[in-house]
């Protein structure tokens, strides 16, 4: 069975990790080859504006598979291999989904444990059902996130944050997330997906290339310097005046009327 469930309406992607029975583990299964497959496919079709990512069943996802972890004390699995493992498994994920240029809305509609908690972090946007918790809890197993999350965490929470959750490994909830300003807001279960889902239109109303170029900046803004920065939104806004989409919208502000965009 496919480890994701994909749904289109029109420019709007619904994606939900459908194996709950796992809880909606990323290892040990398909996840992190159909993950990649996924972006590169969202990547190349230009009328897909926004992604919705959501878990199946009462877990959003419990990261790593930590019965599967067991094969790990076979001597034959060298340190060097488990790296190479880590390199051309799991890290494949961020590498994808958080590059990609699309923007990601997260539906967390329960708790978010490990590496899954890391996979929220490379969305754009966290909404989170009340019934959601949040864990950095490596530690609490002997591992290290393995997944880039000591990249990841400090830059939805602060470092602060970041560092009380992975050295203790707790959870928090819906509402301490909504304190930290690690999701933008919380719902009931049953307003999870129509809430992402409004979301999801507002953003897919605006033009979709200037959209990824949006994203671009904001992501490159996070580790570029200020004149770095401006150098690549010149670059981009040179394109962008040039754009269909941008004379139908000056066009029709002119017009006082409501834009119409390819």
């Amino acid at each position: 069975m496919a480890f994701l469930n994909i749904e289109r309406d029109g420019g709007i992607l619904t994606v939900t990790m459908n194996q709950p029975e796992t809880r909606n583990a990323l290892t040990g299964n398909t996840a992190v080859s159909e993950f990649v497959q996924l972006c590169d496919e969202v990547r190349k079709d230009t009328r897909i504006k926004v992604l919705i990512l959501t878990g199946a069943g009462p877990i959003f996802s419990s990261g790593g598979n930590v019965k599967d972890m067991q094969r790990f004390f076979d001597d034959a699995l060298t340190p060097e291999l488990i790296r190479e493992e880590y390199r051309n498994g799991i890290q494949r994920i961020p590498n994808a989904l958080y590059q990609l240029d699309v923007p990601v809305i997260c539906a967390v509609n329960g708790p978010a444990i490990g590496a899954g908690l890391d996979l929220t972090c490379m969305c754009d946007i966290r909404i989170a059902s009340e019934n959601a918790t949040f864990a950095e809890s490596f530690v609490r197993v002997g591992i290290v996130p393995g997944d880039g999350g000591a990249w990841l965490l400090p830059r939805a929470v602060g470092m602060a944050k970041a560092s009380e959750m992975a050295f203790t490994g707790e959870a928090i909830d819906a509402q301490e997330a909504l304190a930290w300003g690690l999701v933008s807001r919380v719902v009931t279960a049953d307003e999870l997906l129509p809430t992402a889902k409004a979301l999801a239109q507002k953003i897919a109303a605006n033009p979709g290339a200037v959209m990824r170029m949006t994203k671009r900046l904001l992501r490159e803004g996070q580790n570029s310097s200020l004149s770095s920065l401006l150098e690549l939104s010149a670059g981009y806004q040179a394109i962008a005046h040039k754009t269909a989409d941008h004379r139908e919208a000056v066009m029709a502000f002119v017009e006082k009327r409501k834009p119409d965009f390819a």
